[in-house]
């Protein structure tokens, strides 16, 4: 067959499964967001330790390196540009606000109009669709420059990413979906404007300096927080 298979890809591939199924289960007629929120949560975790576990096989032909460059952005594409806005997408279908809103306008308007369903609905895919867009236009422009950027690493000793990295989304959106999940908050089209701005800095120019070891342990712990947190949220709010 042809692929790797080794243990340097086994995280990338279980991001991607991940993203999949959390992407199927949000968008599917049983699915819930917040299945949605703890597999996004996995990915990041994969997608923590996937790099420093294929750079420990110290024997790893130009095929094997290059491959894995690749399939890390594919499964990114989908982990943290397919499955948030699948979740948004979710997070309208599970509650009210969208109608609470079209009864507003309506009522503004002095009567029923069927087109302000659909003009939201439109909008919403719209932000949705973007910001997917704005995640891969940053991935594909970031491995065609990956040359430059290892160069720039070895001239400085220093690596920068340039824009907000698209697995930052596994601790944003969780966070937005944490306080979604309080009774009283509904931040289903919140999390639309969360998401317009995620794309924005996705393409933006500005430089963050890569984390290192314990950047990484702190992101992990920030995830974990949030998992905690959400169970936490669920015990006392009885939901």
């Amino acid at each position: 067959m042809i692929g790797v298979y080794d243990y340097t890809v086994i995280l990338t591939y279980l991001s991607l499964v991940s993203g999949c199924v959390g992407t199927i289960v949000a968008m599917s007629g049983v699915g819930h967001p917040y299945i949605g929120m703890f597999l996004l949560l996995l990915c990041g975790l994969c997608d923590g330790f996937d790099g420093r576990v294929a750079r420990m096989k110290k024997d790893r032909t130009d095929l094997e390196k290059k491959f894995g460059v690749q399939i890390d952005s594919f499964a990114d594409l989908i982990s943290f540009g397919l499955l948030p806005a699948a979740i948004g997408m979710s997070m309208l279908r599970h509650n009210n606000r969208l109608s609470d809103l079209k009864g507003l306008i309506e009522g503004l308007n002095g009567g029923a109009n069927p087109q302000v369903d659909s003009v939201f609905r439109v909008i919403f895919i719209t932000i949705a669709v973007v910001y997917v867009l704005a995640a891969m236009i940053r991935l594909a422009y970031f491995n065609a420059t990956e040359e430059e950027r290892e160069q720039e690493i070895r001239e400085n000793g220093v690596a920068y990413f340039t824009g907000l990295p698209v697995t930052t989304a596994a601790l944003v959106f969780p966070m937005v979906l944490l306080m979604h999940y309080i009774p009283w908050i509904d931040l289903s089209i919140p999390y639309f404007v969360v998401m317009l701005i995620m794309a924005v800095l996705f393409l933006g120019r500005f430089r963050i300096r890569k984390p290192g070891k314990k950047g990484v342990l702190v992101m992990v712990a920030i995830g974990f927080a949030e998992f905690l947190a959400f169970l936490i949220l669920m015990k006392v709010t009885h939901r």
